[in-house]
């Protein structure tokens, strides 16, 4: 049984992860300021029952201070942040502050706690335009797209820093495209899916031939327990679903699995969006015996599934 901090942990993947964790018998506390990205009644909904809830702003160092004193992790998983790309290009500041100032901020904590592991949620983003596919954790990544990507960037580094200075155990997870039930309204499955039930027009960027690696909820989940149990002292782990989607051929699986067909609003690409995104896994897989289990197709009915079932009226 390990002591776990869960910052995000109302969060989509958080939340996800938190029920994982009390299943395997694990203390788990989580930090959350239910930030008004997408509504604070959804995030709510999701919070697992048995997790202590520390409702604060990562950014607070005496809250953050008292949180470690009282919860006293074995292990930190770093989930919370401002997500996404295209909104970061309108608050290029807002995404620095919280992502690297926060995470800045958690690290110091726990430094100073002396918790053993942190383990840092990070984006297949950081890896930019230009990287060689399948994407190489051994990648250069100076060059992203977004400021989203560079707050990733910037938090690797930073962590990288406190792993070399003060010895915290730390694996950075690079998430490539997480789809899955309570998945953000945002994101492309979810939004999708909501607009083609209503019979109303996707907004659909480029010419469709972008290419993402999307990957089931479970399978990020079971990376990132993998990642706190792993004899590590520092790593860069890939957690992605190993096989890439066209936008197009989502379009259309979506259609399949959802028995309605798509209305276009073709729109050009979007600033700060990659054409690719390719997880190699093979270092994961080695590390922390990680193999992705869920294809898109069986993902996809499986969303489909919680979309018209109990996430019906998830909205």
């Amino acid at each position: 049984m390990k002591r776990v901090l869960v910052t995000g942990g109302a969060g989509f993947i958080g939340s996800h992860l938190v029920r994982a964790l009390l299943d395997r018998g694990d203390e788990v506390s989580i930090v959350d300021n239910f930030d008004p990205f997408y509504p604070e009644r959804l995030k709510r909904r999701g919070l697992a029952k048995g997790a202590r809830l520390f409702e604060s702003d990562i950014r607070d160092q005496e809250a953050m201070g008292r949180t470690f004193a009282q919860a006293r992790p074995d292990v930190v998983v770093h989930l919370a942040a401002l997500a996404g790309v295209r909104p970061s290009l309108q608050r290029p500041a807002a995404y620095m502050d919280v992502n690297v100032v926060g995470t800045a901020v958690l690290l110091e904590a726990a430094r100073a706690a002396g918790v053993r592991r942190f383990l840092l949620g990070s984006s297949s983003s950081v890896y930019g335009a230009h990287a060689q596919s399948p994407f190489k954790e051994s990648a250069r990544i100076e060059a992203p797209e977004s400021p989203y990507a560079a707050s990733k960037v910037a938090s690797e580094v930073l962590a990288r820093t406190f792993h070399n200075l003060y010895g915290l155990e730390i694996a950075a997870l690079r998430f490539f495209t997480v789809y899955g039930p309570r998945q953000r309204p945002d994101l492309a499955i979810h939004k999708f899916s909501r607009l083609m039930l209503a019979g109303k027009a996707l907004p659909f960027y480029g010419d469709g031939s972008s290419r993402r690696d999307y990957t089931w909820v479970d399978d990020i989940v079971a990376g990132v327990l993998a990642a706190g149990d792993a004899n590590l002292k520092w790593d860069i782990l890939n957690l992605g679903g190993a096989h890439t989607t066209s936008l197009a051929e989502l379009v259309a699986l979506l259609e399949e699995t959802l028995g309605k067909k798509a209305i276009l609003d073709r729109q050009p690409a979007q600033p700060g969006d990659v054409p690719l995104t390719s997880a190699d896994v093979t270092h994961s897989g080695e590390v922390l015996g990680y193999s992705p289990r869920t294809s898109i197709r069986d993902g996809l009915k499986k969303f489909a599934g919680w979309i018209l079932g109990e996430g019906r009226d998830w909205v």
